[in-house]
């Protein structure tokens, strides 16, 4: 049993430290020198967004894959990690909003509240960031007795809104018709399918 629980915790931390390897990456390019005075390239302030963008959506897709893979192969113990992955997903949007608020805005508010209303793919990506607070913040055991397990499922039920329009954002970034925002998109799209299937089994097999 003790073997059993320490096994699950180095599992865990071993997750967290692996989650955190994206970030020690950028902040390695960013003292390393290359074009533009650092690894970052030439544009560093755009590159660092991307970058935080990209691992954003990569995290909320891993968080999402991990239903269907406990379903489809019956992995049980991926299971654990579900909410520390969904909260790195959480993690990376918010350097990746802060990237642009401080670095290319610079915090100036008025300029960043334009963006909001006229850039539609900016509109959409902050509506995606104020939708993931609700899941990021009633992510915890607790929030989970206090709002009641048939509560927590429908507030959560969110994220099938947030994942399409977080690449929607994404597939919007990169401007004209491109294969990975494609790639994102089909892979979002059969991650969400496979889990309203399991969902519906699921509803079936309780009646």
């Amino acid at each position: 049993m003790m073997q059993n629980n320490v096994a699950r915790a180095a599992s865990k931390v071993a997750v967290f430290i692996a989650c955190l390897i994206p970030l020690a990456w950028v902040i390695w390019l960013a003292f390393s020198p290359g074009v533009g005075g650092s690894g970052l390239g030439p544009n560093p302030q755009e590159f660092l967004n991307r970058f935080l963008g990209d691992w954003a959506l990569r995290f909320l897709l891993i968080s999402l894959a991990v239903t269907p893979v406990r379903t489809l192969l019956r992995w049980n113990w991926v299971f654990r990690f579900r909410r520390m992955l969904g909260l790195f997903a959480f993690f990376y949007v918010c350097l990746h909003l802060s990237s642009y608020i401080a670095l290319d805005k610079q915090f100036y508010w008025v300029e960043v509240w334009e963006d909001v209303v006229k850039r539609i793919y900016i509109t959409i990506g902050m509506a995606t960031f104020l939708l993931l607070i609700p899941l990021a913040a009633t992510s915890t055991a607790g929030m989970v007795k206090r709002l009641g397990a048939m509560r927590w499922r429908r507030l959560h039920q969110i994220i099938y809104v947030i994942a399409p329009l977080a690449c929607v954002h994404f597939f919007m970034m990169r401007k004209g018709v491109q294969v990975e925002p494609m790639i994102y998109g089909a892979i979002t799209a059969s991650l969400l399918m496979v889990r309203v299937w399991h969902r519906v089994k699921s509803n079936r097999n309780a009646r």
